[in-house]
């Protein structure tokens, strides 16, 4: 199964945010486990690597959290293609389209997510990692 992976997931993850985190590592192990073909845009990896710098204040530890997650998750590159495409979903944020389109153009079966409604017109089905984790069992 291939999946794309929404920037919220790696952070509930990362930042340890409750009730979320359990699931979205969930999802985390099922793709170092190599159960689950997983990926993120870079432009995940960017917006990841801001937030958890400005949280944290430690440069290495968020180098090396996100050398890490690269390890377990493809980083998918962003074209212009992918940018001019992404306009045309009927997707109210940039983001979510950009991201959406890539997942697209990599054939993901879902978009993992805990933000569905913001993916509502995206062409790949989005679903919360507890939504995931019930619906397929992957262990």
């Amino acid at each position: 199964m291939n999946v794309m992976l929404d920037t919220n997931v790696i952070l509930d993850v990362l930042g340890k945010r409750e009730p979320f985190a359990q699931n979205s590592a969930q999802v985390l192990i099922l793709a170092a486990k190599d159960k689950l073909y997983a990926s993120m845009t870079a432009n995940t990896v960017t917006d990841i690597y801001y937030l958890s710098k400005k949280y944290l204040q430690d440069h290495a530890a968020v180098k090396n959290a996100l050398l890490n997650l690269m390890d377990i998750l493809e980083v998918v590159d962003v074209t212009k293609a992918d940018c001019v495409k992404a306009f045309d979903l009927p997707i109210n944020d940039f983001e979510d389209a950009l991201l959406a389109h890539c997942a697209k153009r990599m054939k993901a079966d879902y978009i993992i997510t805990r933000n569905v409604k913001d993916f509502a017109g995206s062409p790949v089905e989005a679903i919360t990692p507890e939504d995931f984790l019930k619906r397929f069992s992957l262990d």
